[in-house]
């Protein structure tokens, strides 16, 4: 008797070619930032076909999603350095609100002024974040843990400079708060302006500059930028100090926003920056993303606001229902995206 053997059926050309271009597309780096800024688009467009009629189509509407989120952008652009490395500051919130706090104090307690107390609470803000770095280094501690420190120890100073919140009655604040930038067809106050400053210095540092090439050697793998010779330390440490001083900017420019301190401000804070970093396409694993996606994740989320405001009829806390719907979907697709990376 003889075996007979089957050969096995060759795939259809075109099933092959499909999987390859699909694999091709997960695997492209820049999909997920292109997600994010399909749906904005998408997002924008639907509110002027819904909202056309009252006023949503204002040039002015889409410059407050800056005005409005210029705080926030720049917490999360400090978010995106340590998430890109392959870390997680949890401590954004409390720094931002601790500098509210600290900076009330000194203009209105201790009547210093605004040009005095602006670098002191920046440097405060940076010290916070290079101990943080340093304790995650040097005794190779969790950054989970050590941020997660950061957090109570610096919402607890908020509580030991007042329990109550502080207004700021000072002129020069109230002028810079009142100051707008014409650009035409509308304008943006002094804090967008920061923010988008803030913004093209992180681009320019993380894809033209040395050490953002380190920030990402070090997310992808840490192992192999060790045995580069890349300095891991030396640029753990500075990618916390840089979300320090980013958490403490976006307090002055929240200060201003308000015109007050309170230790009660930018509470879960820094879940918004983190959400917005992982909805603009950063990988949570490190080593992955763009700080313009970071860019559409702050828009879309100040977008989900503005359109619940327009609606009317829909409470705040639907911001937070799509802010999980969305963080999901977008670690999904990250999930996808990395898995298909290994095969």
């Amino acid at each position: 008797m003889s075996a007979t053997t089957q050969t096995p059926k060759a795939a259809p050309r075109g099933s092959t070619a499909s999987r390859a271009r699909a694999t091709r597309l997960l695997g492209d780096r820049r999909l997920p930032v292109l997600v994010t800024a399909a749906l904005f688009i998408a997002m924008y467009v639907g509110g002027l076909s819904r909202y056309q009629n009252y006023g949503f189509a204002e040039p002015q509407v889409f410059l407050n999603l800056f005005i409005d989120n210029g705080y926030l952008l720049v917490a999360a652009i400090g978010a995106t350095f340590v998430i890109m490395s392959g870390g997680i500051d949890l401590s954004v919130g409390s720094m931002i609100g601790f500098t509210t706090m600290f900076t009330a104090w000194l203009v209105e307690r201790q009547g210093l002024p605004l040009l005095l107390v602006v670098p002191l609470a920046l440097a405060v803000g940076a010290f916070g974040g290079f101990l943080m770095g340093y304790v995650i280094h040097n005794f190779e501690i969790q950054p989970f843990i050590v941020t997660l420190a950061g957090l109570f120890l610096f919402r607890g100073l908020c509580l030991v400079i007042s329990k109550e919140s502080i207004s700021i009655n000072d002129a020069s604040v109230g002028t810079l708060a009142q100051t707008r930038v014409s650009l035409g067809v509308g304008d943006l106050s002094i804090g967008a302006v920061v923010a988008l400053v803030v913004l093209a210095v992180a681009f320019y540092v993380l894809h033209y500059t040395r050490f953002g090439r380190r920030v990402y050697a070090i997310g992808g793998n840490e192992q192999s930028a060790l045995l580069m010779g890349l300095p891991l330390g030396g640029t753990k440490i500075a990618v916390y100090t840089v979300s320090g001083f980013c958490s403490a900017l976006a307090g002055l420019l929240f200060m201003l926003y308000i015109q007050s301190g309170d230790p009660l401000h930018a509470v879960g804070m820094e879940l918004d920056a983190i959400a917005a970093v992982v909805i603009g396409g950063t990988l949570l694993t490190g080593g992955s993303g763009y700080v313009l996606g970071t860019l559409f994740g702050v828009l879309v989320l100040g977008l989900i606001k503005s359109v619940i405001t327009f609606e009317g009829t829909l409470s705040s806390w639907w911001t937070k229902i799509a802010t999980g719907v969305l963080l999901c979907a977008f670690i999904l697709v990250q999930r996808t995206m990395t898995s298909r990376r290994k095969t």
